[in-house]
């Protein structure tokens, strides 16, 4: 599982992207660490959480929906999902959730 522990105010907004992988590689680790980085860089980017058995799960969170739309049509970003439709995924879902309230526990 690959977190970097958000620090999240809500209201704010998640995307939950689940996934499930083809058999092919050909750079899928460096293109998933390379979008983790971009991500960062974006304004609205506030964190991720990742986690990938038989299905993955990376949920991002975000300020608000137009940062989700910069992101998505982010040139870079949009090649890759190409890339992952063609090569990497058998199938994959986003969703867009509100997030109302953060509780952290020990």
């Amino acid at each position: 599982m690959q977190t970097n522990k958000p620090d999240l105010t809500a209201p704010c907004y998640a995307v939950i992207f689940t996934s499930t992988r083809t058999d092919a590689d050909n750079g899928y680790a460096e293109t998933s660490a390379r979008m983790l980085a971009l991500a960062r860089s974006m304004p609205g980017f506030l964190g991720v959480d990742s986690a990938r058995e038989e299905i993955g799960v990376t949920v991002s969170y975000w300020e608000s929906l137009e940062a989700i739309r910069a992101w998505k049509e982010h040139p870079e970003h949009r090649a890759a999902r190409e890339r992952g439709r063609r090569e990497w995924y058998a199938s994959f879902t986003a969703r867009i959730c509100r997030v109302e309230r953060t509780e952290i526990f020990p």
